[in-house]
């Protein structure tokens, strides 16, 4: 089967690229730096020829309401205009758990008019609603930053690593479209301002939490379950100890010895 992978050069891309090649598919890495740009439609008539599948992973370099969803109403109608001319059959998009929710912030009302493109095209479609991954932690600590202070919402994450997601994406590919939504998520819950407290402990990031309700995430203030998905989740395995000892954080901290 061919499967085109847009943003396939990238953290998850990569990932799922290198999954579905494993398993004997034909797969096309779009990325600028491949030849196929989604902003411009370069290459990407040429791609999709022959394609069954098409999985968007691609984001806005911006997070300002206006540039992503230029970014969004752009690359989506563009990609989605060249899957209906070459017969496409299956389009799964990555999203967040909590976009319905956050319409208070410019970046999530972006993705959610990416998803009303992708629902509204006639074209079979999966969108995965994923939780953070572990890997934007350090990010979302310092977007937090008040000088010595991280202030942030304690409303409950579920973070999932990219290596879980790269798993389910390359996984929902090749399954029948969901024509909905399927969420993903990491094994463990927890507030956000305590996984950051325990995030910066461990690589000894002096700085204080603070938990602050009114603390915004990327613009919009987080009621407690927001950023969570419902109990029938597709959960992934690795949990925050397993994910850090994997991580290029690992050489920083003491890693607790087994016991047998």
């Amino acid at each position: 089967m061919k499967i085109v992978v847009i943003g396939g050069t990238g953290r998850i891309g990569s990932k799922v690229v290198a999954r579905l090649r494993d398993q004997g598919h034909e797969v096309v890495a779009a990325a600028p730096t491949t030849g196929i740009d989604i902003l411009t439609g370069e290459g990407l008539d040429a791609a999709m020829v022959g394609a069954s599948v098409v999985v968007d992973l691609a984001n806005s370099r911006s997070f300002e309401a206006a540039a992503a969803l230029d970014f969004f109403r752009t690359a989506g109608r563009n990609l989605l205009a060249a899957e209906a001319e070459t017969g496409v059959r299956h389009h799964l998009a990555l999203s967040v758990v909590g976009t319905e929710k956050l319409s208070a912030s410019g970046y999530f009302r972006a993705k959610q008019a990416q998803e009303k493109l992708i629902r509204d095209s006639g074209i079979p479609y999966t969108i995965v609603h994923s939780t953070q991954f572990f890997e934007f932690l350090p990010g979302i600590i310092q977007s937090a930053a008040e000088g010595s202070t991280i202030r942030l919402a304690p409303a409950l994450v579920q973070p999932i690593a990219s290596e879980d997601v790269a798993d389910a994406v390359a996984y929902l590919a090749l399954q029948p479209p969901a024509n909905g939504i399927v969420e993903i998520a990491g094994p463990e819950r927890e507030s956000l301002c305590g996984l950051a407290q325990r995030f910066m402990r461990l690589i000894e990031d002096p700085r204080e939490v603070v938990a602050d309700v009114h603390a915004r995430y990327f613009g919009a203030e987080l009621a407690a379950d927001t950023l969570v998905p419902s109990d029938t989740a597709w959960k992934g395995s690795l949990d925050f100890d397993h994910w850090l000892e994997r991580s290029e954080f690992a050489a920083g901290y003491d890693q607790p010895h087994e016991v047998h």
